[in-house]
């Protein structure tokens, strides 16, 4: 036990954060996963991730890594008619002149 009072209250403080903090990592999770199926709206799970990031649940850059991924999983199970196919071959035929 804290020998300060101060102490007490942060121990407290840290407990609920990291409760909340679970309880949001959890969903965010559940929701991805959810997304990435098809059975939940890619927006309500990309505004779910923003609001993470907003609050410090989780950090920025891997909100956006996940959004990035839903975006890729979301775009190889259906892709859409008006989407131009990709050639075969890699490498495009347009070359610097020197």
């Amino acid at each position: 036990m804290p020998n300060i009072k101060a102490a007490v209250k942060w121990a407290r403080q840290t407990e609920k954060r990291s409760a909340r903090n679970k309880d949001v990592t959890s969903r965010l999770k559940t929701l991805y996963k959810k997304g990435a199926s098809g059975t939940t709206p890619a927006s309500e799970v990309e505004s779910a991730l923003d609001k993470a990031s907003s609050k410090g649940v989780i950090h920025k850059n891997k909100a956006a890594r996940k959004k990035s991924r839903l975006a890729k999983a979301l775009g190889n199970a259906a892709p859409s008619a008006s989407a131009p196919k990709a050639r075969k071959g890699g490498k495009t035929a347009i070359r610097k002149k020197r």
